[in-house]
């Protein structure tokens, strides 16, 4: 497996990895990364400033999975974690942390202070991985945002 930026090329295959996991999930739902307006044209949307997405690749450079981070509250320095999502047949290989420890490098050298993230209960593997990988659970969401509304899982950790 190899992680690399994401390209134009791979973004039909990250739309369909978050959809068919957010479907399994039942969180096929308004509110969550699933309608988000931004899935066909992902990777101009992360090649903005401060934003980055990384891809997962397998040995046959098929697209399994992903993660990367945008801002959340600039005043703040703050950047959301955003769709990390494996495929079935990637997902017990530690690739969340993998994901996860690029993602908190990126962030940080664009030059954010904390890293925030919002998730759901049905997500029961990133609710394992969050706090393994040094994220506080919050109590509820430090602002509302797009997902807040749907989402119930709310974690924060400091960059530095």
């Amino acid at each position: 497996m190899n992680i690399r930026p994401i390209q134009a090329s791979d973004n039909q295959a990250i739309k369909r990895i978050l959809q068919t996991d957010l479907k399994v999930a039942h969180l096929d739902i308004p509110g969550t990364a699933y309608f988000d307006k931004n899935l066909d044209t992902l990777s101009q949307f992360y090649e903005k400033a401060r934003r980055g997405y990384f891809v997962v690749v397998d040995d046959f450079q098929e697209v399994v999975g992903g993660a990367g981070f945008a801002e959340f509250d600039l005043e703040k320095n703050i950047a959301e974690l955003q769709k990390l999502y494996l495929s079935k047949a990637a997902q017990g290989h530690r690739l969340s942390y993998q994901l996860i420890f690029l993602v908190e490098q990126a962030a940080k050298n664009a030059g954010y202070d904390k890293l925030y993230l919002e998730t759901h209960h049905n997500l029961k593997a990133a609710l394992h991985v969050y706090p393994k990988a040094g994220f506080t659970k919050l109590a509820g969401p430090i602002e509302e945002s797009l997902h807040s509304g749907a989402m119930d899982g709310f974690f924060i950790k400091s960059l530095h």
